[in-house]
């Protein structure tokens, strides 16, 4: 059986949860379209997330990759776009680094876009009535950081697909949010949407 990989993140900035950590854990092991889910939860550390991210796609080998993360703020299902060649962190990581205008890789390209079908995952969220849009920024913390380091892992690898979707806040988390039940049916609408396009 094919695989699809779909990766969260731990809880940072003081955080209990992370909603994107809380949905793909109730993924795993399901199968969605034919195909086998399988997860990571990836540490919010620059640098450690790539790492991580990139050990789990060895292991599973996916043909479909999803990353997922918190963007706190935000009150619709954000599927993101594109991602940028840039580290600059209003706030510390995990492990306590800040980088400050700094290039992802030197002398590596400026974007990546994404190779989901993003404006059918938005449609298809929005015919179950699931706040959704398209993002133009995934930002430049830890999340933008995996998103460039997917893609260009997988600019290497024709036949796999991959992008990165922000989920808001978990109801009790903070303001807005969502329930988590709508966000993990979200995921799911996106895994198969992607799959069959």
């Amino acid at each position: 059986m094919r695989r699809v990989l779909v990766t969260g993140f731990e809880p940072f900035a003081g955080q209990r949860v992370n909603p994107s950590e809380l949905a793909v854990r109730a993924l795993a092991g399901r199968t969605i379209a034919g195909r086998r889910i399988e997860t990571s939860i990836l540490p919010v550390v620059f640098g450690e997330a790539t790492k991580a991210l990139r050990r789990a796609l060895r292991r599973h080998r996916p043909d479909l990759v999803i990353c997922v993360g918190e963007a706190g703020g935000r009150d619709v299902i954000s599927v993101e776009r594109i991602a940028i060649n840039l580290a600059d962190a209003r706030i510390a990581d995990n492990a306590g680094v800040r980088p400050v205008d700094r290039a992802i890789v030197r002398g590596g390209p400026a974007a990546y876009w994404s190779t989901l079908p993003i404006q059918a995952i938005v449609a298809a969220l929005a015919r179950r009535e699931i706040p959704a849009a398209v993002s133009q920024t995934a930002g430049t913390f830890v999340c933008n950081h995996v998103f460039y380091g997917l893609m260009r892992t997988l600019a290497r690898q024709r036949r796999v697909r991959g992008g990165f979707i922000h989920v808001p806040f978990v109801k009790g988390q903070g303001t807005p949010s969502l329930p988590l039940a709508t966000i993990v049916t979200a995921l799911e609408l996106a895994i198969a949407t992607s799959i069959r396009r």
